[in-house]
């Protein structure tokens, strides 16, 4: 194998096309950084899974911030659900291209195959994807590149056109007979990792978006307990198992928490500044529907940091009530 001078950046998902395309130029001797972009929806368990059974030295960044001012208004738009694909590659491509400088690569590559994907592979969609980014010049995607223009890495010499691939269509074929070639030991099956492609996080995100929440705790609450629109600035969550429990006490930041008094029952939390008393009794009442072993009515305690030092009696809320404010299918909000 020939060492070569040149150093490249991969996007890194962990799927069967990312490793190919890092293997690949390994393989070839270029120096290869893979990156894992995180947010709350889009987390890194599979991509870290992934690297490690495969011997890979995996980066991950955070981009939680920049993603969301993304989501808010994205250039090319959705797909099915609230997933900009094309809007979200371009700003990892983004990313990528900045740290270039950081981690002394020279070009950015990533699994993408011409035409694998409908909405977001096809050539003009790939073709968005590099001029949004900012890096169009400095991009190669090893799997599909002799049907790509060529770009900088190419035109310079850095990388040899004739040692990339020409991958296209949806048929896996081709990948997989490049698997036991190139040592990859393990991938995950296509698709399950963005949750935006999930229907009811999609409209639980939706109603962050469309009263202006989605601030990080917000949205790392959002696959956890259920969720209730109780008006405008307030949301109520409640557990639905000891380990969906547990795992909001761990997540806590603010908010009221509230439990029932000498009973047991799941954990609530309700966000928003200072309650009115309606919007209290709602909460309390719609959490005590849910809690099985109290009477019909009953107090429910509530407080800030644990410290649950006031309490309110109210009776269990009527299912239909409850149903009204959940955030649940057919209740989109933009």
């Amino acid at each position: 194998m020939i060492k070569r001078r040149h150093k490249a950046i991969a996007l890194f998902s962990g799927g069967l096309d990312s490793l190919l395309a890092v293997k690949w130029m390994q393989k070839l001797g270029y120096q290869v950084y893979p990156v894992f972009f995180q947010t709350p929806y889009l987390p890194a368990d599979k991509a870290r899974y992934s690297a490690e059974q495969n011997g890979i030295e995996l980066i991950v960044k955070d981009v939680t911030i920049e993603h969301l001012h993304m989501l808010k208004n994205p250039r090319y738009g959705f797909g099915k659900n609230i997933n900009p694909c094309i809007d979200c590659h371009a700003l990892m491509f983004k990313m990528a291209g900045e740290m270039l400088p950081t981690l002394g690569a020279d070009f950015l590559i990533s699994g993408e195959v011409l035409g694998q994907r409908p909405m977001s592979q096809r050539r003009d969609a790939l073709n968005a994807v590099s001029k949004t980014s900012g890096f169009r010049e400095l991009m190669i995607r090893p799997l599909s590149q002799k049907l790509l223009d060529d770009t900088l890495p190419i035109q310079q010499g850095w990388v040899n056109k004739e040692e990339m691939l020409d991958i296209c269509g949806r048929s896996r074929s081709p990948q997989k007979a490049l698997v036991k070639d190139l040592g990859i030991s393990y991938y995950p099956q296509p698709g399950g990792g963005c949750l935006l492609t999930d229907k009811n996080y999609t409209i639980r995100i939706k109603d962050l978006l469309s009263y202006d929440e989605t601030d990080i705790y917000n949205i790392q609450l959002l696959t956890l307990g259920r969720h209730y629109r109780l008006a405008t600035g307030y949301k109520l969550i409640i557990g639905r198992d000891e380990r969906e429990n547990a795992a909001l006490e761990k997540q806590y930041q603010n908010g009221l928490i509230l439990h029932t008094q000498e009973q047991q029952g799941p954990l609530g939390i309700l966000l928003g500044n200072e309650p009115s008393t309606e919007i209290l009794r709602l909460a309390a009442s719609i959490y005590l529907s849910y809690c099985n072993k109290s009477p019909d009515e009953w107090y429910v305690q509530y407080g800030s940091k644990f410290l649950l030092d006031h309490r309110v009696k109210v009776k269990k809320a009527e299912p239909a009530t409850v149903m009204e404010y959940m955030i649940t299918l057919g209740k989109e909000n933009l």
